[in-house]
């Protein structure tokens, strides 16, 4: 079974822990000095913020597969598509070892297919790149939508969401 994964970069992890955990109504399940996650089984996803580099916004999307075989699948339906981009194979990554490719959607956001093998100690056993949050191809890797993006809040909408005279922001 599959477990959707988000990744953002956030500018204050202590604030955003508290922000996420109040919103998730849970804790996170691993806390470190630049990351933490949630692995929450309602909605089934697994949510990971860290502060390691780069604007504030998704770091990339993914799915965390519970089998190599799943895996398999999705990495033989990628490259069957023509979207197989990186195949990183064992590797390891926000204190996880792990078996993963990515793929890059239309508009450039990448998207992690991983299998995780073990808790490790540390973000990552090879050298960061301070530009990104995770190990995502550092070109794929996209900034929050301005915030005048569709159904996201404009600084001129009123309280609520709404327009003045009742119209939605919202495309």
């Amino acid at each position: 079974m599959k477990r959707f994964h988000v990744h953002l970069k956030v500018a204050d992890l202590d604030s955003s822990i508290a922000f996420y955990s109040q919103l998730l109504g849970a804790a996170p399940t691993r806390v470190e000095g630049d990351y933490a996650k949630w692995m929450l089984d309602d909605p089934r996803i697994n949510f990971a913020i860290s502060c390691r580099g780069g604007a504030p916004g998704v770091d990339h999307l993914g799915f965390q597969v519970e089998s190599e075989q799943e895996l398999a699948v999705m990495k033989a339906a990628a490259r069957e598509a023509g979207t197989l981009g990186l195949d990183e194979g064992e590797t390891t990554c926000c204190y996880a070892r792990s078996e993963k490719h990515w793929i890059v959607d239309p508009d450039g956001l990448a998207w992690e297919h991983f299998h995780t093998l073990a808790d490790i100690p540390v973000f990552s056993s090879a050298p960061a790149d301070a530009d990104t949050a995770c190990c995502a191809p550092a070109a794929t890797v996209v900034a929050a939508p301005p915030k005048s993006a569709c159904c996201a809040p404009a600084a001129t909408v009123a309280a609520g969401g709404r327009q003045p005279g009742g119209k939605s922001s919202c495309c």
